[in-house]
Order: structure tokens, then sequence, then C-alpha cells
């Protein structure tokens, strides 16, 4: 079975897409488990203004969240265009019909 580089280019964006959720998820993990620890109210400590100690980790947060939209729009807009090259295949005349 041939793949064609529209296909590989999804399976990238994809593999890209779920690294990212699972870092992501991760770096959640950690995130909770520091502010429980810390006994921070869930506002001050997910705040990178005012928890210097984890900003850069909220920060990476934000990014990968940023990151895994855009990926996702990417996805979106490859299969927008693959529907509508299916439609137009499909909205073709039909070359079978029998002439008179």
């Amino acid at each position: 079975m041939e793949i064609s580089a529209g296909d590989r280019e999804l399976i990238a964006v994809m593999r890209q897409y779920f690294a990212a959720k699972a870092e992501l998820e991760s770096l959640k993990e950690q995130l909770e488990v520091a502010r429980q620890a810390a006994g921070e109210a869930i506002g001050m400590f997910y705040d990178p203004r005012k928890n210097a100690e984890h900003a850069t980790d909220l920060q990476r947060s934000h990014r990968l969240k940023g990151e895994m939209v855009s990926l996702m729009q990417r996805v979106e807009a490859w299969g927008r265009t693959a529907s509508a090259l299916t439609g137009a295949i499909d909205q073709r005349p039909s070359r079978s019909r029998k002439r008179s």
C-alpha cells in the first residue's frame, strides 16, 4: 500500500499533536502535585506572574496548548480540503452512461 505525501504529512502532524498532548498531561500532573504540596490556591499557583518558581513550566503548558490548537487546525484544514476534493470527484458526470 502506497501512502501519499498528504497522508504522510497528516501522520506527522498527528504525531506532533499527540507528543505535545502527552507532554502537557505530564506537565499538568507535575504542576498539580507541586500545587497541592505547597497548599496554594489554584488561581495563585497557576498564574506565572505570581508564581516565579513554576513560571517556566506554566508558560510551557500555555505554549503546548497553543501548539495543539495550531496542529489541530492544520488537520481540520487538511480534512476540509480532502472532503472538498472527494465531493468534487463525486459530483463529476458518470462516464458509464449509455449514449443513444
